[in-house]
């Protein structure tokens, strides 16, 4: 007999429980469109005749993948898929299974989401493995609905690095995102893949197909899918994910930011409000309550340094709700250390 790659049987397994995501708003329909020229961006608006009133309707917007993970009907995908919160979200199954989706948890920090839908019926679905015993060289194959166009896509490769960490871009407002721990892979990643599995040879998922390097060939990321089982866990208990929260808006400080702005320190989290008119400490948050002040520089959580790389907000994950967390600050040249004790994120 001919020999069949082992990937045949790992699609036939697989591609039934990969999803594809579509996001619809209502938005105004129009015939005519005109070009608006703002603040050096083109924005394309609807044209109305004098008098006309703008008519509502659904409209496809976006999109990405998913994976079914009980066959209950828990989906996860990542965050940046279904990042628009005043958007709809349908789940295709095949071309004969639609169904509305509810958005459980979106978690913005690992990029990650856990998403519902509901039958009488059971949905087939992919087996999670542990990514903290992945290996370097180890085969893939990354499963997803590329470029929105070409559902069930396979692409093979292998693992080519680990804890990889990248800034990238994506959602409906190409918003910027720093993502860790990330595992990278040679199989293709195309737009559309996002939210799809990265599956091992055992039809296990490892990851969630998350990011590309634009101009560079074979060079795909993943988010590990351990960072997920976390946010799935909290979801089937509570309904949502329990987030600690310290209530302080900052910036993550480079050393190209602290050269220009002449910073005592090249990495830190500096405490700054985004405009005028706010406060970076939200009142009665821990921040507040702790003492922590604008233009304080967050230079540790819990002895754990804060860098550009490491942000706080990857820090505080790690902590629980409730817990004293200690925070050193430099605030006019000298180290001090503020206690704060966390609540949960509303």
């Amino acid at each position: 007999m001919p020999f069949k790659s082992p990937i045949v049987e790992i699609a036939k397994k697989v591609c039934p429980a990969v999803i594809t995501v579509i996001v619809s708003k209502d938005l105004p329909k129009a015939e005519n469109f005109y070009s608006f020229p703002f603040g050096g961006k083109e924005y394309v608006m609807p044209k109305l005749e004098k008098g006309q009133k703008s008519k509502v309707q659904k409209t496809t917007i976006g999109g990405g993948s998913g994976f079914i993970i009980s066959e209950d009907g828990y989906v996860l995908t990542s965050n940046h898929v279904v990042s628009d919160t005043t958007a709809d979200y349908t789940v295709i199954v095949d071309p004969k299974h639609k169904y509305p989706a509810k958005v459980l948890s979106r978690n913005p920090i690992n990029d990650t989401a856990v998403l519902k839908i509901e039958d009488h019926n059971k949905f087939p679905y992919l087996e999670m493995a542990d990514s903290n015993k992945i290996e370097l060289g180890e085969e893939v194959v990354a499963v997803g609905n590329a470029l929105g166009e070409f559902t069930d896509t396979l692409s093979s490769g292998i693992v080519s690095g680990l804890s990889r960490f990248i800034t990238a871009f994506g959602g409906i407002e190409n918003q910027m995102q720093n993502l860790r721990g990330l595992i990278q892979t040679d199989a293709a990643i195309n737009p559309g893949n996002s939210g799809g599995p990265l599956i091992n040879m055992d039809c296990q998922v490892i990851g969630i197909n998350t990011a590309m390097i634009m101009g560079a060939e074979n060079i795909g990321f993943a988010i590990p899918i351990n960072y997920a089982k976390k946010d799935l866990e909290e979801v089937r208990k509570y309904g949502k994910i329990i987030m600690p929260f310290l209530g302080v808006k900052y910036v993550l400080i480079s050393k190209e930011m602290a050269e220009a702005n002449k910073l005592p320190v090249n990495d830190g989290a500096l405490v700054v409000r985004e405009q005028l008119g706010e406060s970076p400490v939200i009142k009665g948050s821990a921040a507040d309550r702790a003492g922590i002040k604008e233009w304080d520089i967050i230079l540790a959580c819990n002895n754990e340094k804060i860098t550009m790389k490491n942000s706080l907000a990857n820090i505080l994950q790690k902590c629980k709700i409730g817990e004293e967390t200690t925070l050193t600050v430099l605030r006019d040249g000298k180290k001090i250390n503020l206690k704060a004790k966390l609540e949960e994120k509303i």
